[in-house]
């Protein structure tokens, strides 16, 4: 399995997907904005970040933008989760809220194993 970053604002949300990804196998991380999901980028590279995009601070499109210009980060895949999932543009994959949890397992693990989508 693979280490996963969740950043979203809400500690709720970041409880239950943290619930679903560890009953997967997978280790998780969490941030509660973008800025604090840069730096655990930067100190511990996940095999994927999955992100909401309205978020106060950093909101996802933005930190979206940073990962995408750095080629440290650059082909790290990333899974929007968002009430908003349209402005994901860059993301790899983008479900809407509320989710089913057999997609969010289906979407973060292909990410995973095969990584960002081609552009």
């Amino acid at each position: 399995m693979g280490s996963v970053l969740v950043v979203d604002d809400e500690a709720d949300l970041r409880f239950i997907l943290r619930r679903v990804l560890m009953r997967a196998g997978h280790e998780v991380i969490e941030a509660a904005d973008g800025a604090a999901a840069l730096a655990s980028v930067h100190a511990s590279p996940p095999d994927l970040v999955v992100t909401d995009m309205m978020m106060p601070v950093m909101g996802g499109v933005e930190l979206i933008r940073r990962l995408r210009a750095d080629p440290a980060t650059a082909a790290i895949p990333i899974l929007s989760v968002s009430g908003d999932w349209r402005l994901a543009i860059d993301a790899d994959a983008a479900l809407a809220k509320p989710f089913r949890t057999t997609e969010l397992l289906t979407l973060a693990e292909n990410l995973i194993r095969e990584g960002r989508v081609p552009t």
